[in-house]
């Protein structure tokens, strides 16, 4: 059985409050997908962290502050092009021996375990609705055109129910 890259021994770090050590790791991380995108499956999340002891009511508590990032995959909501990117998440958590893992990290024994942090810290950071660019057209929902590259001549299609409104568009067709 291989251990997670995520896994760190932290019992010097524990001695003493105040006592702070660098790390970085690596390592894929599984499932990492919200509705319009996803970390590709395989790819390696970095978590580049300081973790320090602090005291914590009468017990030591180990704070995790840095960075975690990953790559990203999905597609436009407005054109359905294929996009990509890197997340990069600012983390700042706290990992204590009566960790509920809602506001506080479980800390077994001398171990610590980043992916919990990095996972949550992708899954927040992955858009739900990623576009390509902010001023995407989308496709033409008549034709299919991608209007990005191409314009059609269909002509926009109206919604009979808000045609009541129409009456407050001047000749331009413009609201106003």
């Amino acid at each position: 059985m291989a251990i997670s890259p995520f896994v760190l021994h932290v019992a010097q770090i524990r001695r003493a409050a105040g006592t702070r050590n660098q790390v970085s790791c690596r390592g894929p991380i599984d499932d990492l997908v919200c509705v319009g995108s996803s970390v590709p499956p395989g790819e390696d999340v970095v978590v580049d962290v300081t973790l320090e002891s602090v005291m914590s009511g009468d017990a030591v508590a180990i704070s995790a502050f840095g960075t975690v990032s990953a790559p990203w995959i999905g597609e436009c909501r407005r054109c359905l092009e294929p996009i990509s990117g890197v997340l990069n998440a600012r983390v700042r958590e706290l990992y204590g021996e009566h960790g509920d893992s809602e506001e506080i990290y479980p800390l077994v024994g001398d171990l610590l375990d980043l992916e919990p942090l990095a996972r949550d810290a992708m899954l927040l950071e992955l858009p739900a609705a990623p576009v390509c660019r902010q001023d995407c057209h989308g496709i033409c929902v008549t034709c299919g055109t991608n209007r990005n590259e191409e314009t059609c001549d269909c002509s926009p299609q109206l919604d009979d129910r808000w045609a009541a409104l129409d009456i407050l568009r001047n000749s331009e067709g413009q609201v106003g």
